[in-house]
This record gives structure tokens, sequence and C-alpha cells, in this order.
């Protein structure tokens, strides 16, 4: 920068090109606050490249419109064709994205997460069969499960799941007990909430929602901690050191949730008939007793009870199987984690209510 009598000349000088690309930016950047009277000098520039021009004329751009056209000199003629070149071809793109038929897009939308289902399906079929084939090999080699994991599985999923699995059930009898008397009341059938209770919970309700939560609860941990293990290559090296990650990790989780499963189901239903109880002695004046009777007068039918236990082990097998492989498809990095656990609850739960829609069909069909 030179100071003269005539006013400030500013050199510019060296190599505009793509290799200096960073550097120049700064200098253009530091350059774009400098007043009107400044004069640019640009004849010791030696190569100049389409970057080196274009930020030039960014700066001659900007500070035009600062403070309008400004005084600059030295630039050969082939530059100045290439500053010409950049400033004819300075205009925003007129385009936009490409618009798609809404039906179009709502047809793939269906076929994609079809075929997604139809492939998920596929793999949980898959290795239903495998962790079959383990469990009947386990009869010819009774090493291969591993009874203190599956010990300490059956405490985590039944034991300390029992206290959520029997306030959750005991809140809904009351619920059901509280709604049903409303409706009932204009019958003057209020007491009739002990039959509607009882059948509703001990066939449908207790299992299903066991199975609800055992699949948030206890199927996301099967999917994060094999997971994880998979993302510290813990079962590379079981795989390694000739151990099957399956009679390890996945034998003891689908062995413990079937009689866990079952415990809770039978917990979740008295849970459910006292809650409903107590609802109807404060709020319809129904002793205990009185209450007792209606329950096992609507228990003469065995099958009341034996359609919820039916389930419940099946519902088992399949929050574990799902949860197991969830988290033994997980790949990459810990984000794949979470991925595949929230997939894992949702499919558990989809796939318990499916079954369970398929047994109320298939019970009432055979008169149960």
């Amino acid at each position: 920068m030179d100071q003269t009598a005539h006013g400030t000349t500013v050199h510019f000088g060296g190599d505009w090109v793509v290799d200096f690309g960073a550097e120049l930016e700064h200098v253009i950047e530091d350059m774009e606050q400098i007043p009107r009277s400044v004069r640019l000098e640009f004849s010791h520039i030696g190569k100049m490249d389409t970057l080196g021009a274009w930020l030039i004329y960014k700066l001659l751009r900007n500070v035009e419109k600062e403070h309008g056209a400004i005084k600059y000199h030295g630039l050969s003629t082939d530059y100045q064709d290439l500053l010409v070149t950049i400033k004819e071809n300075d205009n925003p793109a007129k385009s936009s994205p490409p618009r798609r038929n809404p039906v179009i897009s709502l047809a793939e939308d269906i076929g994609f997460a079809t075929l997604s289902i139809l492939e998920s399906f596929g793999q949980l079929l898959g290795f239903v069969g495998l962790v079959l084939v383990r469990f009947l090999g386990s009869f010819r080699d009774i090493k291969r499960i591993k009874w203190t994991a599956l010990v300490f599985q059956i405490e985590q999923v039944g034991l300390r799941a029992m206290p959520i699995v029997g306030l959750i059930a005991f809140l809904i009898g009351a619920v059901i007990v509280n709604q049903g008397a409303v409706q009932l009341r204009q019958f003057g059938l209020e007491i009739f909430v002990a039959d509607m209770l009882t059948v509703s919970q001990l066939r449908e309700l207790g299992v299903l929602l066991t199975a609800i939560i055992v699949a948030g609860r206890s199927g996301s941990a099967f999917t994060a901690q094999i997971g994880s293990m998979v993302l510290n290559e813990e079962v590379a090296a079981m795989e390694t050191i000739g151990i099957n990650p399956i009679d390890v990790l996945v034998l003891p989780r689908v062995l413990a949730l079937v009689p866990a499963m079952v415990i809770l189901t039978l917990f979740a239903d008295i849970m459910g008939l006292i809650g409903g109880g107590l609802m109807a002695w404060i709020s319809l004046d129904i002793s205990p007793a009185v209450f007792a009777d209606r329950v096992q007068a609507a228990l003469v039918v065995p099958t009341t009870y034996w359609v919820g236990l039916i389930k419940a082990p099946v519902f088992g097998v399949v929050i574990a199987i799902s949860g197991c492989l969830e988290g033994l498809s997980v790949k990459g990095t810990a984000e794949s984690v979470g991925r595949h656990t929230t997939k894992s609850v949702v499919q558990s739960i989809f796939l318990v209510i499916v079954l369970d829609a398929v047994f109320a069909v298939f019970f009432t069909a055979i008169d149960w």
C-alpha cells in the first residue's frame, strides 16, 4: 500500500491461482471495507486462473455495492476478458428441484415400505430357524445352555419387571371398573363389572399389557446389550475362539423370557383384579367378598384364564428373538444401536398385537 499526494494505492502481486485459494480469500475479506478513493493496482500479478479472477471480481463487486465504481489498473487484456466473462455469468441459476407426481411418490413409498417389511420378516423367520436348530441341538449337548446366564436373565426380565408390570396392571384394572361402571349403571348392572374385568383381564389385557411392557423394557435391553457387544467386537471375538453367539447370547434370553412372561402374566392378572376390586369397593360399594364371588363365577369356564397363559410364552419368544436379532444386526456406530433398539421395540409390539389378533380369531373359531 502506497500513500501519495494523489491518494492511496493498493498493490496486488503474486500468483492468483487455486493453489493459494485460502490465503487469497483472507486477503479479499480484509479488503472489502476499503474506501472508494483507494486505487487498486494489479500490474504485479503473475499468473491468474478462474478462481483468482473470481476473487478480484468479487472484491470489485462488493466495493461497488457500497461505494460505487472503484479505480483499478494493471490487468492484462486476457485477465480483463476473464473478468468480463465472469461478470456476464454472475447470475443466479434459475432451476428448481424436479417435481414428482404425488400419486407415483406415494406408490413408491408404499412399495419400498412393503419390501422392507418383507425383508425384515424374512430375516426374522431365518433367525427363528437358526435359534430353533441351536436349541434342539442343545438336547444332545446340554452344556450348550449357559445355566448361570439363564438364571441371571430370569431375574432381570422376570423378577425385576414385576413392580412396573404390577403397578400398571393394578391401575388398568381400576380404570376398567371405573369406566365400565359408568356404562353398566344405566341398566343397574354395576355388579357385572367384576365379570367384565375378569374376562377382559385374563383373556386379553393382562398378557397384552405385559408383553408391551416387556417389549419396551427387556426387548430394548437385549438389543442395546448385544449391539454394544457387536460394536466392541466382543461377538467377533467369541466366533474367533469357537463360541457360538447364539448359545451364549440368544438362547439364555429366549429361554428366560418364556417362563418370565408366564409368571408376569399371572402376576398382572392378579394385580389387575385387585385394582378392580379395590375400585369397586371404593366407588361402587361392592364388598371384596361379593366381588370375589363374581370373579369366581366368571372363572367357571377354565378357558378364561388358559387363553392368556397360552399366549404368554409365544409372546415371550417373539420379543426375545426380535430383540436379539436387532442387536446382532447392529453395524458401524452407536447411532446404529439406537436405530435398531427402536426397531426392535416397534417390531415386537407390532408382532405381539398381530399374534394376539390371530389368537383371538382362532380361539373364537374353536369356541374357547
